[in-house]
C-alpha cells in the first residue's frame, strides 16, 4: 500500500483499533521512516492527546449511543467497511463530546455574564445610595481616627431618612474566618447589628446601612472584628468608634 491508501487509518492506528493489512502496512512504513506516514501518525497522536486533555469526560446522549452501538455491531461486508464504520463511530462520538463541551462552556459564560451584570446593578445601586446620603442636606457627618498612630480613619454620614454611610481607610482586609461588623449604638442601649462588610485590598471600605435612623437616640456608630457570619452582640473591642 502507498501512503495515500493509509491516510484514513492513522488515527485508528494511534487509537489501537486499526486492523491488518493497514496496521501492518503503517508499522512497515514507520519502520523504514517513511516521512509521510511518520508525520501523519505524529499528527494523529497530537490530535488524540489534544482531545484527551481539552474534552472532559461526558456521557453522550442515549440516542447517539444507541446509533453508534448499532453502527459498530452491524456485521461488516468487508474489512475495509469495518474500518469505515469504526471511523464513522469515532467521529460521531468526538462530535458529540465537542458539542457537549461547547454548549456547557456557552452556558457557563452566560451564567458568568449574568452574575456580573447582577453584581454591577447592585454595586451601582449601592453607590447611588451612598451619593444620596453624602449630598443630603440633613445628613450628619462624624469623623473618626484622627490623632491616633495607625488607626482606621474616615467618616460616618447619618441621614435620618436614608441610613448610615461608613467610609474608612487604613482598614486592612479581615483575616480568614473573620468579618467586620458595624453597630448602631443607641444612647443607654445595647448595640444593634448594622451589617457585615469586608475592606478592599487597598485597605479602604464603604459600608451602607439603608433605612431611617433616629439621630436623637443614636450615641455612636462602631465597628468590630467578628467571626464570619456575624454575631448578635459584639465580642471584641471596637476598631472604629464614631461618637455622635
Amino acid at each position: 500500500m502507498n501512503c495515500d491508501d493509509l491516510l484514513d487509518y492513522y488515527y485508528l492506528y494511534v487509537l489501537g483499533v486499526a486492523e491488518d493489512p493497514e496496521q501492518s502496512e503503517i508499522r512497515e512504513h514507520l519502520g523504514r521512516r517513511c516521512p509521510v506516514c511518520t508525520t501523519g501518525v505524529r499528527q494523529a497522536r497530537e490530535l488524540a492527546a489534544l482531545l484527551g486533555t481539552a474534552a472532559p469526560s461526558v456521557t453522550p446522549p442515549a440516542r447517539l449511543r444507541r446509533k453508534v452501538t448499532a453502527l459498530v455491531s452491524e456485521p461488516p461486508r468487508s474489512p475495509r467497511w469495518a474500518h469505515a464504520w469504526a471511523l464513522v463511530a469515532a467521529a460521531a462520538v468526538i462530535a458529540a463530546v465537542f458539542l457537549n463541551v461547547r454548549e456547557r462552556r456557552a452556558s457557563e459564560e452566560l451564567a458568568r455574564l449574568s452574575a456580573q451584570a447582577s453584581f454591577d446593578r447592585r454595586e451601582l445601586e449601592r453607590v447611588n445610595q451612598a451619593l444620596a446620603i453624602l449630598n443630603a442636606p440633613e445628613a450628619r457627618q462624624v469623623v473618626f481616627g484622627e490623632g491616633q498612630p495607625q488607626p482606621p480613619r474616615g467618616r460616618v454620614f447619618l441621614d435620618p431618612r436614608r441610613g448610615v454611610l461608613l467610609l474608612a481607610s487604613n482598614l486592612p482586609p479581615a483575616p480568614a474566618g473573620k468579618i467586620y461588623e458595624m453597630w448602631v449604638i443607641p444612647k443607654g442601649g445595647q448595640p444593634v447589628p448594622a451589617g457585615l462588610f469586608q475592606s478592599e485590598a487597598d485597605s479602604t471600605a464603604l459600608h451602607l446601612l439603608s433605612g431611617p435612623v433616629n439621630l436623637a437616640q443614636t450615641g455612636a456608630i462602631a465597628v468590630t472584628l467578628e467571626p464570619a457570619g456575624g454575631v448578635p452582640q459584639p465580642t471584641s473591642t471596637p476598631i472604629i468608634v464614631a461618637a455622635l
